[in-house]
């Protein structure tokens, strides 16, 4: 028996410089505006959530992280009918500010096509600590499906395990994810003593000329 894993949810990572200047303006632009600005509240429960407008206040170093999203989203989608055509990318961006007790609700991220967070300051401090929570946890979006009559059984993969219904993600400083806005996610409560800082992003593609 053959097992083949059709339509798979790709995961996109990409690491950055953790102490490089990128993380040191996002800090601090970041650190202005929630001095300056009350928020929104969506996805967090407690917790600093901008307005999707980073773009427009967040200066360089935000157009800079723009950039680095924009080439990512080029690099890994395609147009069959029409490879060489590029597409355009149009990013929407916000600030996560997560301190202890602070978590994000199960979501997704309707009208855009792909979806990342990338992380100016992970909390952690280097502790390894697993109690201290805070991970990025990627929902299989079939589940409901799977689920709603049996809980308890669980599909084989291609190498005999179970397939795993949720996914949890560690944060490290200066990690860029993306994965399809179409996938489910949340953030477990954090629970360490310094802040959690990280962006959204959402990339919205334009219609095919």
């Amino acid at each position: 028996m053959k097992v083949l894993p059709l339509f798979p949810t790709p995961v996109y990572t990409q690491q950055f410089d953790p102490r490089g200047a990128l993380n040191i303006a996002l800090r601090d632009v970041i650190s202005n505006r929630r001095r300056d600005d009350a928020g929104v509240n969506m996805s967090n429960v407690r917790g600093w959530q901008s307005k999707n407008d980073m773009v427009s206040w967040g200066g360089e170093a935000a157009a800079v992280l723009a950039r680095q999203a924009v080439d990512l989203a080029g690099r890994v989608t395609v147009r069959p009918d029409a490879p060489a055509q590029p597409t355009r990318w149009q990013p929407e961006m916000w600030a996560n500010v997560n301190e202890d007790g602070d978590s994000n609700q199960s979501h997704w991220h309707p009208g855009s096509y792909l979806s990342a967070v990338y992380y100016v300051d992970d909390g952690y401090d280097g502790d390894p600590d697993p109690a201290l929570g805070g991970e990025l946890v990627l929902i299989d979006p079939r589940m409901p499906y799977l689920r709603m009559r049996t809980p308890d059984l669980r599909q084989r993969g291609p190498d005999g395990s179970a397939d795993e219904h949720e996914t949890w993600v560690r944060p490290r400083t200066g990690l860029l994810l993306a994965f399809p806005s179409f996938l489910p996610h949340s953030v477990r409560v954090y629970r360490g003593r310094g802040t959690r800082i990280s962006i959204a992003i959402n990339m919205i593609a334009s219609p095919a000329a």
